[in-house]
């Protein structure tokens, strides 16, 4: 397989009055064309921050201090502003929590989407609207060319997400990143957009970073799995090797927090203590503080060990079966 992005050694640092806080901590991935990465962790983790990182999104006081975002091939990092315009959306797309950060209120779904059409292509108006109706129409909403004619408060949560999705592909980009798309919408609606994402990968063959707190959504989506915490990716593997044998203590405390996974009515074990601050990090290991398999050895900065392609950064890492 070909990959679609690479992201090697990314550091983004925000220099703030109660000192400098790395908020993405030489984090590297690859996704393959056509495969979905869950990037995952709670809040707080550096998820976000490393998706804005891609897409060159970070303003100051942060700045993206090392590493290499390579999108087919070529870094992005080497552009210049005008030239990371051009490529947002024609080959690497966003889409966003809230979709009303992609759509204007006062604008109907049709023109803003055959503007974001006409940006990057010469065509005339129709033939943009025809391009924004075709979008549609793949994300699965009914009606597509009614849909068109409305404005976003017209349509319910989970239409207007399908509309950002939408307008996502309207290039064919070859590398999508969603942050926490679906986690604004209810349990049926979510399930109908993840299995709709699945197809899109699928059919079109770009490459998805579905960044997420939610271990469970990933579980039925991904193909593989990055474990965020600190800024830092402390596990890494396919979907499979993460959910079914966690090597990393944080990653098995995220799982057992699971609802799904356990009886009704009986109490969730959780992860002990909270997210550190990013400005007053534990030396060594960072989960040190909330796991419990820490030892003294954790306080120095802990190993990186790879079996059958699964990956841990830990001291005291969970044997596999």
């Amino acid at each position: 397989m070909t990959a679609a992005l690479e992201v090697k050694g990314l550091t983004t640092r925000f220099d703030t009055r109660g000192g400098a806080v790395t908020a993405v901590n030489d984090v590297s991935f690859t996704v393959e064309k056509g495969r979905i990465l869950g990037l995952v962790g709670e809040s707080g983790s550096g998820k976000s921050v490393t998706g804005f990182s891609i897409m060159g999104l970070i303003d100051a006081p942060g700045e993206v201090r090392a590493g290499q975002v390579l999108v087919d091939g070529s870094d992005l990092r080497g552009l210049s502003d005008e030239d990371m315009r051009k490529m947002r959306g024609s080959k690497v797309a966003m889409v966003f929590q809230d979709p009303m950060m992609t759509l204007n209120p006062v604008l109907r779904v049709g023109d803003q989407m055959a503007m974001a059409v006409r940006v990057h292509r010469k065509m005339s108006k129709n033939a943009a609207l025809e391009e924004a109706r075709k979008a549609l129409e793949t994300v699965g909403i009914p009606s597509p060319a009614e849909r068109l004619k409305a404005y976003p408060h017209q349509l319910s949560g989970g239409m207007r997400q399908r509309v950002a999705i939408a307008m996502a592909l309207l290039h064919s980009p070859s590398v999508i990143i969603a942050d926490e798309a679906t986690t604004a919408l209810d349990v049926s609606i979510q399930g109908q957009i993840l299995a709709e994402v699945r197809e899109l990968a699928d059919n079109t063959g770009a490459a998805i970073v579905w960044i997420t707190h939610d271990l469970a959504v990933v579980s039925s989506l991904a193909d593989d799995i990055c474990v965020m915490y600190a800024g830092r990716i402390v596990e890494r593997g396919t979907a499979a090797q993460v959910i079914g044998q966690p090597r990393h203590p944080y990653t098995k405390g995220l799982l057992e927090s699971i609802p799904a996974l356990h009886e009704p009515g009986t109490p969730l074990p959780q992860i002990p203590g909270s997210t550190p601050q990013l400005s007053r990090l534990p030396q060594g290991c960072p989960f040190r503080p909330r796991c419990p398999r820490a030892t003294e050895i954790c306080a120095k900065t802990p190993p990186e060990d790879t079996v059958d392609g699964q990956t841990v950064l830990c001291h005291h890492p969970l044997e596999r079966s």
